[in-house]
């Protein structure tokens, strides 16, 4: 479920893009620019995104039901990948379809100095709203670098405004430079290059935030330092010869459900078996709060 901190750089992100997306509408109608029109489409999905990101978030934290039993976690994994499509439908769509219409049937910017404005205002927004979610990423991945805290996380919204505001980034730096270029050149074929490029940029972001989505929605394991420290705290209890299995799944960024098979010694009684399987789960349950649900499983040694 999206914590605080996530709920924070959401709102944050999608504070910045309604404003973004207002006023580069306002500057599309004003120049004529292919590429900031693509680019207000650009923000107003970003503002879509970010909308039902905070809606799975909610969603998120229902708790379990007689049809749910362990929960709506993942609620959120599900509203990610539906972001990630709209990404790629809508945003690289709209974008390329932009852009080859404006190489078939090119205009001239004007009023190039709006347009600056409103790219530069757009990449100080954008530039709070990344540093907002850098600052959340860095406190959780701690001491991981950082592309394998890009690979290992499970706080999809955080990594999604991230990797949305790259895009958006890049796609402000390639519309001023199709901008620029369409006025020094006098060629308004150089604009609608921009959108395309521009479409490109989100179409690769979007690839990468649907495999992200479905690894996450389908069902990713707890980091091995997890699995390590749950396997040590259940081989510390007395009875229990070895541990065989820690299963270990994300329901949701802070929600972790484990399975211990574990097998006992022989001359314990079946009492002993159960209070000592009791005594796991209180005590996983007490030394890592993200794990919601311990099952410890006996298992005979003879079947491993």
């Amino acid at each position: 479920m999206a914590g605080h901190g996530s709920n924070r750089v959401i709102l944050t992100a999608l504070a910045a893009n309604v404003g973004i997306a207002v006023a580069k509408f306002a500057a599309a109608a004003i120049t004529g620019s292919s590429a900031m029109l693509t680019e207000g489409v650009h923000s107003l999905v970003d503002s879509t995104n970010h909308v039902l990101l905070l809606y799975g978030g909610k969603r998120s934290r229902k708790g379990p039901d007689v049809r749910h039993p362990l929960g709506y976690g993942r609620e959120l994994y599900f509203w990610s990948f539906v972001v990630a499509m709209l990404v790629f439908s809508l945003g690289a769509g709209v974008s390329l379809y932009e852009g080859v219409l404006h190489l078939l049937h090119p205009e001239p910017t004007s009023d190039l100095g709006i347009a600056f404005a409103v790219l530069g205002t757009a990449a100080a927004l954008e530039g709070w709203s990344t540093i907002e979610a850098l600052r959340e990423f860095n406190r959780a991945r701690g001491d991981t670098p950082i592309l394998r805290a890009l690979q290992d996380t499970k706080d999809a919204p955080t990594l999604i405004v991230l990797l949305e505001n790259a895009g958006a980034l890049a796609g402000l730096a390639i519309a001023a430079a199709g901008i620029a270029l369409s006025w020094a050149t006098g060629n308004p074929l150089w604009d609608g290059v921009a959108s395309v490029l521009i479409g490109l940029v989100l179409g690769a972001t979007a690839v990468m935030l649907l495999i992200e989505a479905k690894g996450l929605l389908i069902g990713e394991s707890a980091d091995p330092a997890l699995v390590a420290a749950i396997r040590a705290c259940a081989e510390g209890h007395a009875g229990v010869v070895a541990v065989h299995e820690v299963l270990t799944v994300h329901q949701a960024p802070d929600m972790v459900i484990s399975v211990i098979s574990a097998d006992f010694e022989d001359t314990i009684t079946a009492q002993a078996v159960e209070q000592t399987v009791r005594d796991i789960e209180t005590a996983v349950a007490g030394q890592f709060p993200v794990v919601t649900r311990v099952y410890v499983r006996p298992l005979d040694r003879t079947m491993v």
